[in-house]
Formats: C-alpha cells, sequence, structure tokens
C-alpha cells in the first residue's frame, strides 16, 4: 500500500472519529509506527535492549497481532532491531528530581520513544506473513466482575474499589490504541455479577453504546491462591463469533494486558487470541 493511500485512510478514518468522539478514532501515522518502553540512562547497551522491545511493540501496535512475537524469525528481526528505527528520543522518568548519592545519570530511568517509517514496518510485518490494520480502532465498553475472597462487585465507571483498576485497564490499552470506557451503575442496572457472566454479548454490545463504546469487552477475574495470581476470563464479539480467552496466576494489569491484545487480534482480524 502507498504512503499516500495510507495518509488517506488514516485521515479519513479520523475525520469520522471527530464525528463520534466516543465512538471510534484513528491514529495518526506518527502515533500508530512508534512506540516507547523503560529503559536504565542512555547508554549503548540498554539503548539496544530498548530498542529490541519497541520492536516487538510496534509490531503488535501496527498490526495488532500479538502471535507475531512467537515466530521464530522474530529472533533475528530482534538482533538488529537498531537499523528499523528512524529516530528516537529520550525523557528523564525523574526530571526535576536532582540526582542524589552515587547515583549518576547512567542510573537513572528514561522513556526511550522510537519512530519507524512506515514503509519499513509495513516490510518487516510482510516479511511475517502479516499487515498493518489501519483505520478506525473502535472504544471497548468493560463489563468486568471481581472476586477476591470475600470482595465481589462489578466494575462501573464510579465503584472506588475499582479506581486503580480502571486506571490499570487505561494504561494497558494505550500501546494498542485502544480507547476503552467503564459503564455507569445506572447503566448495569439489573445486572448482578451473575447475570452479567451469563449476559450474552449481544446484549452486551446494546449496552456498550449506551456506556459511549462500539462493543462490549466482557470479563471477570478471580484471586487465586492456589495459582498466586489471578485468573482471567474474556469474551468479545466480532461478525457474529464470540470469541473466549484466558489468562491464569497473573496480576491484573497484566490480565487487563492480556485482554487488551486479544480483543486487538480479534478485530484487526488476526482471528483467536
Amino acid at each position: 500500500m502507498s504512503r499516500f493511500l495510507r495518509i488517506a485512510l488514516l485521515t479519513v478514518g479520523l475525520m469520522i472519529a471527530c464525528l463520534a468522539p466516543c465512538a471510534a478514532f484513528a491514529a495518526t501515522i506518527e502515533e500508530l509506527y512508534q512506540a516507547q518502553t523503560i529503559v536504565t540512562g542512555q547508554g549503548e547497551v540498554n539503548r539496544q535492549i530498548g530498542f529490541k522491545d519497541c520492536l516487538d511493540r510496534v509490531l503488535v501496535r501496527v498490526s495488532g497481532d500479538q502471535r507475531l512475537l512467537g515466530k521464530p524469525e522474530m529472533a533475528e528481526l530482534r538482533d538488529k532491531a537498531g537499523s528499523f528505527v528512524d529516530s528516537f528520543r529520550y525523557r528523564d522518568r525523574l526530571e526535576g528530581i536532582p540526582i542524589h548519592d552515587e547515583q549518576g545519570t547512567h542510573d537513572r530511568p528514561h522513556d526511550l520513544t522510537c519512530l519507524y517509517k512506515p514503509d519499513v514496518i509495513d516490510k518487516v510485518l510482510a516479511s511475517l506473513g502479516s499487515r498493518p490494520w489501519l483505520g478506525e480502532r473502535p472504544t471497548l465498553a468493560v463489563f468486568l466482575t471481581i472476586e477476591q475472597g470475600a470482595r465481589r462487585f462489578v466494575l462501573s465507571a464510579e465503584e472506588k474499589r475499582g479506581e486503580t483498576m480502571r486506571e490499570s485497564f487505561v494504561n494497558a490499552s494505550g500501546p494498542i490504541l485502544i480507547h476503552v470506557v467503564f459503564p455507569k451503575t445506572a447503566q448495569l442496572a439489573g445486572l448482578s455479577e451473575e447475570a452479567l457472566r451469563a449476559a450474552d454479548m449481544a446484549r452486551l454490545d446494546r449496552l456498550a453504546k449506551q456506556a459511549g463504546g462500539v462493543q462490549a469487552l466482557a470479563g471477570s477475574i478471580l484471586w487465586s491462591d492456589r495459582e498466586l495470581g489471578w485468573i482471567a476470563d474474556w469474551r468479545l464479539a466480532d461478525h457474529g463469533k464470540t470469541y473466549r480467552w484466558q489468562v491464569r496466576g497473573v496480576s491484573f494489569d497484566e490480565a487487563f494486558r492480556v485482554a487488551i491484545k486479544g480483543a486487538a487480534q480479534i478485530l484487526s482480524g488476526n482471528g483467536q487470541p
């Protein structure tokens, strides 16, 4: 696909997104073809580690397909990850905090942002049998039940017990350029934890629109002492098919990353997470 056509598609998507900002949005070329990771200092060794991580991130960000990272061809691509970077920049995460004790600038954590030329990344994706996921990315309304011992509740936009979880979900969605919203308590009227887990996706998709989303991402997370972490089950419907996936023994931060990456894989046309 030519650069002109790619820009045109993204521009049209952005114009449509502006008409319905709560429902869907389109990223610009610069937003799409970049990735960020955390490194220690600005030294060459850590920079190369950062380049490898950013390559993984940008490939999933652009394609929506997390399965690419498990392909054997990735080992060779990671070895030359720096060659795909068009430019990069650092931001000191402790900016404004004076250096203290024996700490030098090489010890301070930095955000490393890598920017890529679309044609370069598109060729890498093609070599992996993949393609860019262009155009609008839907806003997902999250319907989630939480169970941790005696603590059980449904996540809503106002639920105080879920504040850190909402923040974590937003953080998980950012790298994939998918927005999430949470239904208000009033919109969940009549949906107990049991009813929400049993609700069909068509009903939840209708509720998602009331919450300001395009479609629903439904799930449940259960704390397990045996697994030493959360067990998370996720559901999403696309083109008449309901997809299900699970992760076990993880933090809720990781559970939400798995949810968003799985949703991206489905919505980008790459199938079962």
